[in-house]
C-alpha cells in the first residue's frame, strides 16, 4: 500500500492535470488543465463558458488524474469555484510563469483517491477515503 504523502508529492509536482466531467447526456469529457495542489485540493483554471465550465456548473462531480500511467493518482470529488488565498495564486504563478486573473479558481478537494505503481500494481494499489 502507498502512503498518502506519496500521492501528494506527485500531485504537487504534476505540471498538468486531466479533468473529467460529464456532459448534458452523461457523456464523459476529459481535458488537461494547469493547476496546483495546495491545502489538500487541486486548484485549476478554466473558462466558465468552456465545455468543462458548463459541465461543472450543471454537475460538480469530477475526476482528476495525473498524466502518468506508471505512477498513478486519481481523485474523485466535487468541484466548486473558490476564492483563493494569495499563496495559491503565488504557487500557480511560480509554476507556470502566469498569474491567474481574478481571485477565483476551480477547486476539487478529493472525497476518494486511488493510487498505484504500475510496475507493482498488485501490492501498491491503494484507496484513500476522506
Amino acid at each position: 500500500m502507498l502512503p498518502w504523502d506519496w500521492a501528494e508529492e506527485r500531485l504537487a509536482a504534476s505540471r498538468n492535470y486531466w479533468i473529467v466531467t460529464a456532459g448534458v447526456d452523461g457523456e464523459p469529457s476529459a481535458a488537461p488543465v494547469w493547476g496546483v495542489w495546495a491545502d489538500g485540493a487541486v486548484y485549476f483554471g478554466t473558462n466558465p463558458r468552456s465545455r468543462k465550465g458548463q459541465n461543472l456548473a450543471r454537475d460538480p462531480r469530477a475526476v482528476v488524474h495525473l498524466e502518468s500511467g506508471d505512477e498513478v493518482v486519481i481523485l474523485y470529488g466535487e468541484v466548486e469555484l473558490s476564492e483563493v488565498e494569495d499563496s495559491v495564486a503565488d504557487a500557480y504563478e511560480a509554476k507556470y510563469d502566469y498569474r491567474p486573473p481574478g481571485k477565483s479558481l476551480f477547486r476539487l478537494q478529493p472525497q476518494r483517491a486511488l493510487a498505484w505503481l504500475e510496475k507493482d500494481f498488485p501490492t501498491t494499489a491503494t484507496r484513500f477515503d476522506f
